[in-house]
């Protein structure tokens, strides 16, 4: 019975996190990715370090959504149950906000201030993922090979017309041969 209320508590506060998570993830999961993983391992310690990256590249490698980051964190809180409450929690402010923020924008008279707005908010989301990328991988590197790997893919990315999954081969590579 105590396990009952504790998990039923465990996921109330999963839904209510998650979406006032969802209130400031604009430019989607990734620009939030820090405080994401600071709520869900630091704060809540719902899962470890490990465990988050894990759920990140596992989203990251399947076809869908981003926000599968979220939804396996929610299944390892709840199981399936705190999969859906996590994944609805992630969705629903959001998507009621973009619905009528749309709505307002394609009402406009004046085109060239519609698509100004339009431009900012791609800037904004675009500075977001970069801040993002930036503290995720303060976070998570540990040792001067990791870094070194950072810096190269993305100088590898900005210079070259590599397919990523060259990348993700090198790095698994370097992490079968203990280099990182």
């Amino acid at each position: 019975m105590e396990e009952d209320s504790k998990m039923i508590s465990t996921l109330l506060s999963l839904f209510l996190k998650f979406s006032l998570f969802s209130i400031f993830a604009f430019g989607g999961i990734n620009a939030l990715l820090p405080v994401l993983y600071d709520l869900s391992v630091n704060q809540e310690h719902w899962i470890n370090g490990q465990t988050f990256s894990d759920y990140f590249a596992i989203a990251q490698a399947a076809p869908g959504p981003n926000l599968m980051t979220v939804t396996l964190i929610g299944w390892n809180v709840g199981g399936v149950i705190g999969a859906l409450i996590a994944t609805l929690a992630i969705s629903w402010p959001s998507s009621i906000m973009i619905y009528f923020l749309q709505r307002s924008i394609l009402n406009m008279q004046n085109k060239q201030r519609q698509q100004m707005i339009q431009y900012a908010a791609g800037a904004l989301a675009v500075g977001l993922v970069l801040a993002a990328a930036w503290q995720i991988a303060h976070q998570i590197n540990q040792s001067l090979a990791a870094y070194l790997l950072t810096v190269g893919t993305i100088a590898i990315t900005f210079f070259t017309r590599w397919h990523p999954l060259y990348l993700i081969a090198i790095g698994a590579l370097l992490g079968i041969f203990g280099f990182i």
